[in-house]
């Protein structure tokens, strides 16, 4: 792959981090580990079968903890200490050729992971408000599946990954503000009535 090439994975690695972190990690130590793809050095850790497991069977517990609602905005909040650095990590490991880590994609990646985390734990808090579990649970499914196709993706046609992540970020960011102006309106109705 190409250094371009190499720049887009490392960045949709970091925002799916920011997303689910272990089911990323996984998900790239696994894919490694299989021979689906070759993973740049620094990468190659993450197909450590002690890391594969690990990684698993976290990210089985977090598909369980994120189903229920006021566990996942707690979830999310001790994982914003985990999410930002593992996605910095992720991004500056595509990008690294021999193993040294570049202090810019190490910051680049640690901001593409938190706004991906932030813009995931607004909407969720904002769907928590919801007094069914419906919407929760169609929430974190669909968390899941953009997780796992964004992987499927990201290694096949990064670029396509890229935009995509992009699209989808703006999307739930206007979606995020829409939600958050109508509460408002209706929290300055409620009290002027």
């Amino acid at each position: 792959m190409s250094e371009a090439h190499l720049f887009a994975v490392g960045i949709v690695l970091a925002w799916l981090a920011g997303i689910r972190v272990y089911l990323t990690v996984f998900g790239v130590g696994l894919a490694g580990a299989l021979g689906w793809l070759e993973l740049p050095s620094a990468l190659e850790v993450t197909q450590s079968p002690w890391v594969i497991g690990v990684s698993g069977a976290l990210a089985a517990a977090e598909f369980f903890a994120d189903k229920i609602p006021g566990v996942d905005s707690g979830w999310d909040l001790l994982h914003t200490l985990l999410r930002v650095p593992a996605g910095a990590f992720l991004a500056a490991a595509s990008l690294s050729p021999d193993g040294e880590l570049g202090a810019g994609a190490l910051a680049g990646g640690a901001g593409v992971a938190l706004t991906s985390h932030m813009l995931k734990s607004g909407t969720r808090a904002l769907v928590n408000l919801s007094p069914e579990p419906v919407s929760n649970w169609t929430a974190s499914t669909t968390e899941d599946a953009a997780v796992l196709g964004g992987l499927a993706l990201v290694f096949s046609h990064p670029w396509l990954a890229l935009g995509l992540v992009v699209a989808l970020s703006a999307a739930l960011a206007a979606v995020a503000w829409w939600i958050w102006r109508r509460l408002a309106r209706r929290t300055v109705r409620t009290s002027a009535g």
